[in-house]
């Protein structure tokens, strides 16, 4: 069976306390299944940001394989908003400004573009493999807890029916 830990410690430095769901009332495992799914709702939502960023970086790193040397001075359709453009010219494609969040941008040439977008999108992965690696812990206890109401309500329901007696009614 599962085992949780509490993750208290006393001043003194004891050992954390281990506390097997088994152990817990049907109260405290409901509360312990609703603050699981909670946390499960907040990693899907995460992902669900991290895979949006990464999807923008991609995105990003795919347009700096269409900038070729011949692409200067190319006449080009510059965003001042999502639905409206202004005629521009490439100027200087080995001069680009990252946004790299907060208002903050950066200037790289093409090279380190490709280099920075690489590092992010690596590391927004191997985030994402965390987070994914956690919520799958969490389901496993979560199943587990749910088991284990399971047992506890069978258990009182077990205990009611041989208390009446076994009569219907």
């Amino acid at each position: 069976m599962f085992s949780r830990s509490s993750h208290t410690e006393s001043m003194a430095g004891d050992k954390p306390s281990v506390l097997s769901i088994s152990m817990l009332d049907i109260g405290a495992l409901t509360q312990l299944k609703q603050h699981i799914d909670q946390e499960l709702d907040l990693f899907s939502t995460s992902l669900q940001g991290l895979k949006l960023a990464m999807a923008k970086f991609s995105e990003s790193a795919k347009c700096l394989e269409k900038l070729l040397p011949s692409s200067e001075g190319k006449e080009i359709l510059v965003p001042l908003t999502s639905s409206m453009y202004v005629p521009g010219r490439l100027v200087d494609i080995n001069k680009l400004s990252l946004d790299v969040g907060t208002g903050y941008y950066v200037e790289k040439d093409i090279t380190g573009s490709k280099d920075y977008f690489k590092r992010r999108i690596k590391y927004l992965t191997e985030q994402m493999e965390q987070i994914h690696k956690v919520a799958q812990e969490k389901v496993s206890l979560r199943d587990a807890i749910i088991g284990a109401l399971e047992e506890k309500l069978q258990a009182n329901y077990s205990a009611q029916l041989q208390k009446g007696g076994g009569s219907k009614g």
